[in-house]
């Protein structure tokens, strides 16, 4: 049996993979250094070589998030030109997105990231901003082609836009995935684009 031996940053987005998966069955009392080396197979004191402690492990977790949240609207700007659909498409990426990684709100709502430590939270907080600053972007493309009304304020639509999310997918999470958030995002996309098209 030959082991194949991966670089530092292949290894610890493998380890930030695998604690994102436990932290979806396990929360995150559940996340401790054994588990995420017994998730991918290895020994914990190789993980050590990675990471110094589940704090750091849970800060590359942020990252990983933050690579997807950006990433997303990477791809969107790469599938359409017109900024309305780029506001579709987000829309319906981050809703996958959580969908698929249901660990992903009890990061986010999580006592220990969103409420607890100072430092976390403010991680938290610059990666949503980090967020919000790209939907801007879109708005303000769209207002600049006369897609979008020119009136509206793109900082207060773009937390609007993160509003038509974040309910649906804490009752998405709260219900055990019995409420259907897509069918919820699509219906509030429907009302969000009239408002802020130009007619």
């Amino acid at each position: 049996m030959t082991t194949v031996k991966l670089g530092t940053q292949v290894r610890q987005e493998q380890i930030a993979r695998a604690a994102l998966g436990l932290l979806a069955t396990h929360g995150l009392q559940g996340l401790n250094i054994e588990r995420v080396a017994q998730r991918i197979g290895m020994v914990p004191s190789a993980i050590y070589r990675h990471f110094k402690s589940k704090e750091e492990i849970l800060d590359a977790v942020l990252g990983l998030i933050e690579e997807r949240l950006l990433g997303n609207v990477q791809a969107v700007c790469e599938e359409s030109a017109d900024s309305l659909e780029r506001l579709r498409r987000l829309l319906m990426h981050h809703i996958q997105l959580i969908r698929e990684n249901e660990a992903v709100p009890r990061v986010v709502f999580s006592e220990e990231v969103g409420f607890g430590d100072p430092a976390k939270k403010s991680r938290l907080y610059g990666i949503i901003g980090r967020y919000l600053q790209e939907v801007e972007e879109i708005l303000r493309r769209g207002q600049k082609e006369g897609a979008i009304r020119a009136e509206l304020d793109p900082a207060t639509v773009a937390v609007m836009f993160l509003g038509l999310i974040q309910p649906a997918a804490i009752l998405w999470h709260v219900s055990s995935g019995r409420f259907d958030v897509t069918r919820q995002a699509s219906k509030a996309w429907e009302i969000f684009r009239e408002a802020i098209r130009t007619r």
